[in-house]
């Protein structure tokens, strides 16, 4: 585990996976991301247009081709997000074809052939939670507005996914923050004559926090039954 993670954070690698859930349908999407994701691309991708180059948010329509250009594997839509301008932070590369689970499989392994591996479960969120995209609290948001079985769920995800419990808990953070600041520099200078708070001044600085993080609990508890519903005997 420790050394996936460590695969995730270090971005040397480009990952690629089916994004569309398996089966048969009018449109599948692969998607790649990292350093590579462009080049490993333009290997297989050739455009309809007499000008093949791929730019940031522009969909190309063309033909995904083996290696060796001589077998058309299918007709696709590419589209490049660059980094930091994209979901994982990263430049990512979406390859919109039909929907065949071998169609798409294919593409996957003639990316891997040419230096991709398949990405770990979750782990685009994972990426872009390492890049500053998002951080934890919006990652499982992602997840859990993936799982919504009702317009609630969905709409109580979706803001968190845009950042209405970050954006609570991120003044209380760099507030402890400030107040450990604090109590380091009384004890790194004790003896010198520098002003820090004493202990009444502490106490009084995190009595608010203290509210405030109550209040969160108590917001804890609703979300959950939102999300997991009520358990019934």
């Amino acid at each position: 585990m420790r050394e996936d993670l460590h695969k995730i954070i270090s971005g040397d690698e480009t990952v690629i996976a089916i994004s569309t859930p398996l089966g048969r349908s009018g449109v599948g999407v692969v998607r790649m991301s990292g350093r590579d994701a462009i080049g490993i691309a333009q290997r297989f991708f050739k455009s309809h247009s007499s000008n093949s180059h791929l730019e940031h948010r522009t969909a190309v329509i063309g033909t995904w081709t083996n290696e060796d250009a001589e077998q058309q594997v299918d007709e696709v839509v590419v589209t490049l997000f660059r980094a930091p301008q994209s979901y994982t932070g990263e430049d990512v590369v979406e390859i919109s074809g039909h929907g065949n689970p071998l169609i798409l499989a294919r593409i996957v392994e003639n990316a891997r052939t040419a230096g991709a591996r398949i990405a770990l479960p979750g782990e685009f969120t994972m990426r872009a939670v390492a890049h500053g995209k998002m951080d934890l609290i919006q990652a499982e948001a992602v997840r859990e507005f993936i799982e919504a079985q009702t317009e609630q769920q969905a709409k109580t995800a979706l803001r968190q996914m845009g950042g209405s419990v970050s954006n609570r808990i991120r003044p209380i953070k760099e507030k402890l923050l400030d107040i450990i600041a604090h109590l380091e520099a009384g004890i790194d200078f004790a003896e010198d004559d520098v002003d820090v708070p004493d202990n009444t001044a502490i106490v009084h600085m995190i009595h608010p926090l203290g509210e405030a993080l109550e209040n969160l609990e108590e917001t804890f508890g609703y979300g959950r039954l939102l999300v997991e519903g009520f358990r019934l005997a």
